[in-house]
């Protein structure tokens, strides 16, 4: 029986997710949700309605990672790998959110002080990037791993949000090579038609 994601192709995480399958040549159907069917059909296999979920074989498994984890165990070789996937979830794509969906609130709503202090964690994980990646080709090294599913629509996205500045070129070079790379590149084509649902506006590039 075929592998079923529940997600959305401009959804970071359904992303991340989409990236190891084509990294892996892993076939899939794209259960693509929106609108309240969408919602409610995505609930009936997991009650917090959040995206993305795998239906494999009447299993349901959910979570990005573990998601990865299951079908693609072979791009999760090291701690190193799920400390850097635990990295780029928590300390990027967290903080992106935040200043994102600061935007879809009600102005009167709307936290201020925690979109500063998520421009402030991105700088501070942009610093640590920098060094960290100074001497690798792919977050880890030279395999491309579950990392770097993490990396990509965490810095495609973050650098949308709060752009990554000239002052940080090994960073930048990094999110270059990332959206080159054939399983990236696929992910990042089939979402193109989404692109105004971003509420920032999406940049004219990527």
């Amino acid at each position: 029986m075929a592998l079923v994601l529940h997600g959305h192709p401009f959804s970071s995480y359904c992303q991340k997710v989409v990236i190891a399958f084509n990294e892996t040549n892993t076939p899939f159907i794209f259960a693509i949700t929106e609108g309240e069917w969408g919602l409610a059909e995505l609930k009936r296999f997991w009650a917090h309605g959040l995206m993305p979920v795998l239906r494999d074989d009447g299993t349901t498994v959910v979570e990005s990672s573990i998601i990865i984890e299951h079908v693609a165990p072979q791009l999760v070789p090291t701690l190193e790998v799920r400390f850097l996937d635990r990295f780029f979830d928590l300390y990027v794509m967290t903080p992106m959110q935040k200043i994102v969906l600061d935007v879809l609130r009600p102005a009167g709503e709307r936290d201020a002080r925690g979109v500063a202090d998520a421009r402030a964690r991105l700088d501070i994980s942009y610093v640590w990037l920098e060094g960290r990646l100074s001497d690798k080709q792919w977050a880890a090294g030279e395999d491309f791993t579950m990392a770097d599913c993490a990396a990509a629509p965490s810095l495609f996205y973050a650098d949308w949000a709060h752009p990554i500045s000239e002052r940080f070129p090994i960073l930048r070079a990094y999110r270059a090579r990332l959206l080159a790379r054939l399983s990236v590149a696929r992910t990042v084509d089939d979402a193109r038609p989404y692109r105004s649902y971003f509420p920032l506006g999406a940049p004219d590039r990527d």
